[in-house]
């Protein structure tokens, strides 16, 4: 792709951010658009980065390792980590990023705990949610409204992790032929924040990180305070990445 249509893509994308967000009535500064660069070269991902891009997503520890270093010298980039983490690369996740949007384990919560901990830092994290019950994604289990009670005990443990500061909730929607058939896993991941917010008082549970290419303006009328967009910026992926 070349850099006018990314440019462009960029552009249009951010308008589309502004205007889901006056739509519901909300600070269009108050959604964070994280750019997701999986499977793109370094190349493309300069040219993002030119076009105005500073907070970059990535799936994979194998691919963003070297990405991450050949870029180093652009100072204001975060790089979040949005796919999902084995535990036994949890010591990668905390020296590689700044925000972590997937933790969905108490192993890898207290992995990334002691990490932290070693490095003294205090690593951002999201708690993935699987709100639609697909058996194909990660996430502590929330599809059942009326088994939230339960998760409580598990999410404090989570919580409790002195190095790690838990900011809110992240999800993936099914794939759907339609946006707005996605607006149900998105209120649901919302009112599992409200539930959280007065079960758990004493975390912070401000982020919602939800909608992606297809589906990010509808998550937006429903609270999304991060958006996770690749292809409809960056357009398809050149290879497919295995990892």
């Amino acid at each position: 792709m070349q850099s006018q249509e990314i440019r462009a893509n960029y552009s249009s994308v951010i308008e589309r951010i502004r205007a889901a967000a006056n739509r519901n009535g909300r600070n269009p500064a108050e959604v964070q658009l994280v750019v997701v660069t999986k499977g793109h070269p370094v190349e493309t991902i300069l040219q993002v980065i030119e076009a105005g891009a500073h907070v970059l997503g990535e799936n994979y520890i194998e691919e963003a390792e070297p990405k991450i270093t050949e870029l180093s010298k652009h100072a204001a980039l975060q790089w979040h980590m949005i796919g999902h983490v084995q535990s036994r690369k949890a010591r990668a996740v905390c020296s590689l990023f700044s925000y972590l949007h997937s933790l969905d384990s108490v192993k890898l919560a207290e992995r990334l705990d002691r990490f932290a901990g070693e490095m003294g830092i205090r690593l951002p994290v999201l708690l993935e949610c699987n709100v639609s019950g697909e058996e194909s994604k990660s996430g502590f289990p929330a599809w059942q409204e009326d088994c939230w009670p339960e998760l409580n005990a598990t999410l404090v443990r989570v919580t409790a992790c002195a190095n790690l500061e838990v900011r809110g909730l992240m999800t993936m929607a099914p794939f759907l032929p339609q946006a707005e058939m996605a607006r149900p896993y998105f209120q649901r991941l919302r009112r599992l924040q409200a539930f959280l917010c007065k079960e758990i008082p004493q975390a912070r549970w401000s982020e919602l990180s939800m909608g992606m290419s297809a589906d990010y303006e509808v998550a937006i009328e429903e609270g999304a305070t991060l958006v996770r967009v690749g292809t409809a910026i960056m357009g398809p992926r050149p290879r497919k990445v295995e990892m």
